[in-house]
C-alpha cells in the first residue's frame, strides 16, 4: 500500500522537469547581476510585474504538489501558497527544502505566502506566545523559498490599537530578517472590525520605524473596506511588497460582499486599468497575485481556471499600456 510519504515523492518526481531557467523579482537571485527594473518584462514581455497564482483561486486542488504542477503547466511566473497547505505537505513527510528546489527549478517562484494568523493579539503576554507557532511558519515559508510573508492583523477586534500594532510588526519584522532570512509583511483585511483600510496597514508599518517595514495590498480589499484607489498614488512603491489581484461584481453592495464574490480581471466593476497605471508611476517593482475564492470558479477544472485566469490578468496589463 502506497503511503502518505511514498506519494509525495512520487508527485514530487513528477514536477522533476529540467531545463528551465529560474525567474527573479524584486532584485536578483545571489550572484547575479541586478536588472533594472524599468526594463525586465514577464509573459513574453506583456507584464513589468510577475503575475503569479495565489493557490486559494484553484483551492480544491488535492495537494500542495498539484496547485505547483498547474501553475507551472498553465505558465504562470510564480505561485502563493498558504501556510496551511505547507504544514500539511510538511506533515506528511515532505521535505520543504527539496520542495524549495523543485519550485526553482521548474522556473517558478514564491513572493509571499499567507500568513502568520493571530499575529497581533492583544497584550504582551499573548503577543509572546504567539511567537512559537509563527516563528515556524516563517521557517517553512522560508524554506520553500518564499521572500515573504503575511502578517495578518488578529484576532480581528474593534477599537485596534495600531500602535501596538506596530510594536507587534516591529518585533515580527526583526525575527524573520535575522533569524530565518524572510520579510514579514502586513496584510489588511477589507471585512474585518480592526485592520480594514490602506491606511491602517500603512500606519502599522510605517510607524514600526524599520525601512523594511511594507505591506499586502489587495484590490478587493481596498474596495471592500472602503479605502479606494486613489490612495496608492500617495506612497512609494517599496511600501508594497505584493499585490492580490481580482475583481468584484457590481450587482452586490460593497458591504455584502465576502471573499467569494472575487471574480476574474476585467469582469467586473474596479479600474484595474487605472490602478496599473499608477503602480508603475510609483515604481512598484513585486508581483501581482490572482487571488479568488469563488466556489462556482472551484467548481470547474481548475487547470482551465489558472488558465482562464492568466488569459485575463494579461488582458488587464495590456490593456494599462504599461
Amino acid at each position: 500500500m502506497e503511503t502518505r510519504r511514498d506519494f509525495i515523492k512520487t508527485c514530487a518526481l513528477g514536477l522533476g522537469l529540467t531545463g528551465v531557467s529560474p525567474i527573479t523579482f524584486g532584485g536578483t537571485e545571489t550572484g547575479q547581476k541586478k536588472e533594472d527594473n524599468e526594463t525586465k518584462r514577464y509573459q513574453g514581455g506583456i507584464s513589468p510585474w510577475p503575475l503569479v497564482l495565489n493557490t486559494s483561486t484553484i483551492r480544491p486542488a488535492p495537494n500542495l504538489l498539484e496547485k505547483i504542477k498547474i501553475a507551472h503547466e498553465t505558465k504562470w511566473d510564480g505561485v502563493e501558497p498558504w501556510i496551511n497547505e505547507i504544514e500539511e505537505y510538511e506533515k506528511q513527510g515532505g521535505n520543504l527544502k527539496d520542495l524549495g528546489k523543485q519550485i526553482k527549478d521548474l522556473g517558478l517562484i514564491v513572493p509571499n505566502v499567507i500568513g502568520l494568523w493571530d499575529s497581533m493579539p492583544e497584550g504582551e503576554e499573548n503577543f509572546k506566545s504567539s511567537l512559537e507557532v509563527n516563528r515556524n511558519r516563517m521557517r517553512m515559508a522560508a524554506d520553500i523559498g518564499s521572500k515573504h510573508i503575511a502578517a495578518i492583523p488578529a484576532p480581528d477586534r474593534e477599537n485596534i490599537d495600531l500602535k501596538w500594532c506596530a510594536r507587534c510588526y516591529k518585533e515580527l519584522l526583526k525575527i524573520g530578517e535575522e533569524e530565518y532570512g524572510i520579510r514579514v509583511v502586513v496584510e489588511f483585511v477589507g471585512f474585518f472590525k480592526g485592520v480594514y483600510r490602506f491606511g491602517q496597514a500603512c500606519a502599522i508599518a510605517v510607524d514600526a520605524d524599520d525601512p523594511r517595514a511594507c505591506i499586502v495590498a489587495d484590490t478587493f480589499h481596498l474596495f471592500r473596506g472602503g479605502s479606494g484607489f486613489s490612495g496608492l498614488e500617495l506612497v512609494q512603491g517599496k511600501l508594497i511588497a505584493h499585490f492580490h489581484w481580482n475583481d468584484v461584481p457590481g450587482d452586490v453592495p460593497r458591504e455584502e460582499q465576502g471573499d467569494a464574490h472575487r471574480i476574474y480581471p476585467g469582469d467586473g466593476i474596479l479600474p484595474l486599468k487605472e490602478v496599473l497605471i499608477t503602480l508603475k508611476n510609483i515604481g512598484y517593482t513585486g508581483c501581482l497575485s490572482l487571488e479568488i475564492f469563488n466556489r462556482e470558479y472551484w467548481k470547474q477544472d481548475l487547470k482551465v481556471v489558472a488558465e482562464n485566469g492568466l488569459k485575463k490578468m494579461q488582458e488587464c496589463v495590456k490593456s494599462a499600456g504599461v
